[in-house]
This record gives C-alpha cells, sequence and structure tokens, in this order.
C-alpha cells in the first residue's frame, strides 16, 4: 500500500530506540526523508546509519533548543511536514504524592512543552503548504490512569486536549493530529519497569487480552497510517495500539 508519503520530511523525536527508532525506519521503508533526534549523539548517529535517516542532537528539556533543531533539519532536508513527538516516560512511583515540585515541572517540560515547542513552529510552514501530519506518542494511561505513573498520567492527558482544540482549529488547512496510545509494548522502559523482559512477557500473558506484548513495529504501522496522505479525514483522535487490555470506550 502506497502511503502517499514518498519524499516527504518526517522528523521522529526520541527515536535513537525503542517505539521511536520503529515509527522512523517505518516512515523511511515509505520513502519518507526522515530526521531523527535523541540527547546521546551516539546513539541517534548508529541509529540513523541502520535506518537510512538523518541525526540530530535534542534535549527535550531544553526547550530553546526547538528552534536550533527545527532549523538543521530543514537546512540538511527541507522543511517538515511530518512531526512525531516521542519521549520516554517520566519516573514511577507507587505513591501518588511522592513526586517532588522539580519532578512535576520537568515532566511538564518534557511531555507538554517540548512536543508544544515544536508543533508551534512547524504548524505555520504545514498550513502554508496545505499539508501536515503530527503525531504524539502518548500512553493508554490518559484512558485508565495507571497507578503508579502520576507524573504521565497527568501530563499526557493534558496533550489529549490540547491536540483536539488545534486540531480543530487547522483542520481546513490540511494538517491532521492524532495521538497514539501505547499500552504493554515491548521496549526497554517497559522491561526496567517490570523489573525484567521475562517478567514483563509474563505479566503481558497474563492481563494482556491478545496473551503477549506489543512490538515496536505494531506502533509504526498505526504511526505510519495517521501520517498517511490517506489519513488527511483523520484529526484529533486517539488510538489505542494495546492488545486490547483497555476497557473504557
Amino acid at each position: 500500500m502506497d502511503l502517499g508519503i514518498g519524499g516527504r520530511v518526517a522528523l521522529v523525536t526520541g527515536a535513537s530506540q525503542g517505539i521511536g527508532r520503529a515509527i522512523a525506519a517505518e516512515l523511511a521503508r515509505e520513502g519518507a526523508r526522515v530526521a531523527i533526534s535523541s540527547r546521546s549523539r551516539e546513539k541517534i548517529d548508529a541509529t540513523a546509519a541502520e535506518i537510512g535517516a538523518t541525526g540530530f542532537v535534542f534535549d527535550s528539556t531544553d526547550l530553546d533548543a526547538a528552534p536550533g533543531l527545527l532549523r538543521d533539519v530543514e537546512q540538511a532536508l527541507g522543511p517538515v511536514d511530518i512531526l512525531v513527538t516521542n519521549t520516554g516516560g517520566p519516573p514511577s512511583d507507587a505513591d501518588p504524592l511522592a513526586f517532588s515540585r522539580e519532578q512535576w515541572e520537568t515532566a511538564y517540560r518534557t511531555l507538554v512543552l517540548a512536543p508544544m515547542a515544536l508543533i508551534e513552529r512547524v504548524v505555520p510552514g504545514m498550513r502554508e503548504r496545505g499539508f501536515g501530519r503530527i503525531v504524539n506518542v502518548a500512553s493508554t494511561s490518559v484512558r485508565e490512569p495507571i497507578g503508579n505513573l502520576m507524573l504521565s498520567n497527568a501530563h499526557r492527558a493534558s496533550m489529549i486536549t490540547a491536540f483536539k482544540t488545534l486540531a480543530r482549529a487547522i483542520a481546513a488547512d490540511g494538517v491532521t493530529l492524532n495521538t497514539l496510545l501505547p499500552g504493554r509494548i515491548a521496549t526497554e522502559r517497559a522491561y526496567s519497569m517490570s523489573g525484567s523482559p521475562e517478567e514483563a512477557e509474563a505479566s503481558a500473558a497474563r492481563d494482556v487480552p491478545a496473551g503477549r506484548m506489543g512490538r515496536p513495529e505494531e506502533m509504526a504501522a498505526a504511526a505510519a497510517f495517521f501520517c498517511s496522505a490517506g489519513a488527511a479525514y483523520v484529526t484529533g483522535e486517539t488510538l489505542a495500539v494495546d492488545g486490547g487490555m483497555t476497557r473504557s470506550i
């Protein structure tokens, strides 16, 4: 299936590993000119070479670095047509009141202010060109809060309403904003939160209706649809990729 994004410039943040890497690789396979970013120069360069992308260093906690990242991507590849905002999650704790003010502020910068710093800068050009795809990778916790992920629950949910607001405002200009909600996906973060890969897989086998953890490539397939030319009439939506785990409608 031709997704109609051949030659389009795509930027995927937090893409040195896991879900971000899989999405970037899928977009590259579809013919997009892909830029990927991460805090580590070594990791991002290695990933870029493996998947056929161009790597850039970007720390999502440094909001002032967003204009420079976009300038560098545009100089190297052209204006950004597709933006996928992805980042690692904040700390977890079984006590929802255990987090410091600094942790709350850092999580807000990473999960809300950082993606918005990029979005507000790419949207004007997308509107002028009549094409834009923006996808945020969040979590199923925005529908069903997860007990030990207070920071993620609170901040990721705010991005859903932000996307719905912006999606309605710019839909007529050919720009869409949609959100992916990963469930239990086989990533290093998911494994570390469970204690080990074996524990994570065993837990998923017990709790997830599909009987297993999802693969990053399955997240990438959903992201590629949202980024496609054919998804032009889908905006302001959220899609759970969770093997049937979420109970809510």
